[in-house]
């Protein structure tokens, strides 16, 4: 036993390095790190960085916080990714998805104090953080595949509309109350239409926009950068804060410090559930970018590590007053296309933006806010999706009225309630086949190997008093009724009087306790018309549940048949000489 004791020790010591490794995929890149990726590391790191201050700035201002949260909100996750996460070059920090949302929280529960909004803002940060975290620890990254791609084109053009309307007012130095995009687009309305307008603020954004958006073509250009620079010197040299024009103004000099935030007598369930519903944007678009990177790089990301690793950054952004953060659609291709290798990008694009802050943050008092209403506008433009659209419209129409549901849903109602609508329509979609999944009736057609569906062939022949009955789904609470009836007609509506069901299982790849005790009762209601109940192609792991739910007592060994031809063949063994003679 004592010989034994050193080898257990070395098995347990290696898996607990195992678990470390896998928790902690920073200690893998720099194991394998290269000398020479340093250089392309920290180039693509200030190159980026030209990036991450105007647009971290501009989504805080679109989620309700003050500017200087969007840097603390990029710095802090940065640095906790490149520890946690698995990716090779995925840059997380603030995003314009995440905006309405957090918006629509902050704003119903902050009542316009920007202490209490930077408070709701970390809440909403940490919740999304430990909910991502728990799933990751749980293995369930898989949760996000749940919502079809219809589904999410449908909340992501709401919310895309939703932040575009919500970033309106800002072009024209409007002050409105947010009751909701479509409200708050008519009260924009009826405000210019009153002459409550700044024209020289919306031309400073609306030029800050078509520059934007004409250098966006070109890969290598800092679009941003520039049209936020050309916009910040327009202010400074002619003087437009003094024609009205909204200014950034100075922000705090420093780094954020750590603090757990509260917002006392806030609404915490409301918190609570906008903290899930950002986390599961969050997560679902950072799954869908990490598998497109890795696809290209050739390598593999594990989901759950990678949902460890955005919960770890929210969890951390949001004791650093920072609030929800996800992956960047436009700031990873920078990055990339930039000559990134490792994490090391982001460390060095965090360090950058620290040093602004700690050294610099005056550079950025002039900057108009129409400008940084201007690039979220672009981003939310980005976030649109039409062309893929048209495409299920053709191929799949009610899928595509789905989406256009989802997309009603969160115009109407805001973020929060269109994604509450978004997950019931995705669990609806994920039961109705199931449902009221394909089923058919099974014949032979001369001269094609097999079993077919009669109504796809109408001229095959049913072996007299056999019913061969395919059901195209797993078994459970939802379809069990549904199977009883569609076998019971089948019995009645067959040409012959029926002496076996042949139920071929091999679709069904999982029962529960209700359809189980539904087929009891199938079993009864069709020994009392003296028809035997039988199963072929069954799974094993489907057989085990049913001698779990103490089936086998009633389906013998015998009632079990591994392919359809033995199941016919068994019967036929069993018939009378004349039903044989007949097939």
């Amino acid at each position: 036993m004592q010989t034994d004791d050193p080898v257990r020790l070395r098995l347990v010591a290696a898996d607990a390095v195992r678990r470390w490794k896998r928790y902690l995929p920073i200690v893998a890149m720099l194991r394998d790190y290269r000398a020479g990726w340093l250089k392309n590391d920290i180039v693509a790191g200030l190159v980026l960085t030209t990036m991450l201050v105007p647009v971290g700035i501009a989504y805080a201002e679109a989620s309700g916080v003050p500017g200087v949260c969007g840097l603390y909100a990029t710095i802090v996750p940065l640095l906790a990714y490149a520890i946690f996460g698995p990716s090779r070059i995925l840059v997380l920090g603030p995003d314009s998805a995440l905006a309405a949302p957090v918006l629509a929280i902050v704003v119903i529960s902050a009542a316009g104090d920007p202490s209490r909004a930077i408070a709701v803002a970390g809440m909403m940060a940490i919740v999304s953080g430990v909910v991502c975290i728990v799933f990751g620890m749980l293995k369930l990254g898989f949760v996000t595949e749940l919502l079809s791609k219809p589904i999410r084109y449908g909340y992501m053009n709401g919310i895309a509309l939703t932040v575009l309307i919500s970033q309106l007012p800002k072009l024209f130095a409007i002050s409105i109350e947010d009751r909701g995009p479509l409200r708050d687009l008519l009260e924009l309305a009826r405000a210019i239409a009153a002459g409550q307008s700044n024209w020289t603020s919306f031309a400073v954004g609306a030029g800050s926009l078509a520059l934007f958006l004409l250098l966006k073509r070109f890969d290598k250009v800092p679009g941003i950068l520039i049209a936020v620079v050309l916009a910040t010197l327009c202010v400074m040299v002619f003087h437009l804060d003094r024609e009205g024009v909204k200014v950034l103004g100075t922000i705090p000099q420093g780094l954020p410090a750590l603090s757990l935030p509260w917002a006392s007598g806030a609404d915490i369930v409301r918190i609570v559930l906008g903290g899930c519903a950002v986390a599961l944007i969050a997560f679902a678009d950072t799954s869908v970018l990490s598998r497109t990177f890795a696809a290209r790089a050739n390598v593999r990301v594990d989901p759950n590590q990678e949902m460890i690793g955005l919960g770890v950054a929210n969890l951390a952004t949001g004791l650093f007053q920072g609030f929800p953060i996800s992956s960047s659609s436009s700031r990873t291709p920078v990055a990339e296309a930039a000559g990134a290798r490792t994490q090391v990008t982001g460390i060095v694009g965090a360090l950058a933006v620290a040093a602004v802050l700690l050294a610099a943050p005056n550079l950025l008092r002039h900057l108009p806010n129409s400008a940084l209403a201007a690039v979220v506008i672009a981003a939310a433009i980005g976030l649109f999706e039409f062309s893929d659209l048209k495409r299920i419209y053709r191929i799949q129409q009610w899928e595509f009225w789905l989406s256009v549901c989802c997309f009603v849903g969160v115009a109407l109602f805001g973020a929060i309630p269109g994604i509450c609508i978004a997950v019931v329509l995705a669990i609806i979609e994920f039961l109705w086949d199931g449902w009221r999944p394909h089923f058919a009736v099974l014949g032979r057609v001369e001269g094609l190997r097999g079993y077919h569906d009669l109504k796809r062939y109408p001229n095959a022949k049913q072996i007299p008093g056999l019913l061969l009955f395919r059901w195209d789904a797993p078994l459970f609470f939802a379809n069990a009724e549904l199977f009883q009836q569609r076998v019971i007609e089948a019995v009645d509506q067959a040409p012959s009087q029926v002496k076996r069901v042949v139920v071929t299982a091999e679709p069904v790849t999982s029962v529960d306790v209700t359809s189980a005790d539904m087929l009891r009762e199938l079993h009864r209601a069709l020994r009392d018309r003296g028809i035997d109940l039988h199963f072929a192609e069954m799974k094993d792991p489907v057989r085990d549940k049913l001698r779990r739910f103490e089936l086998m007592s009633i389906f013998p060994d015998a009632c079990f048949h591994p392919t359809i031809g033995s199941a016919v063949e068994a019967y036929l063994d069993a018939a009378r000489p004349d039903e044989a003679a007949a097939v």
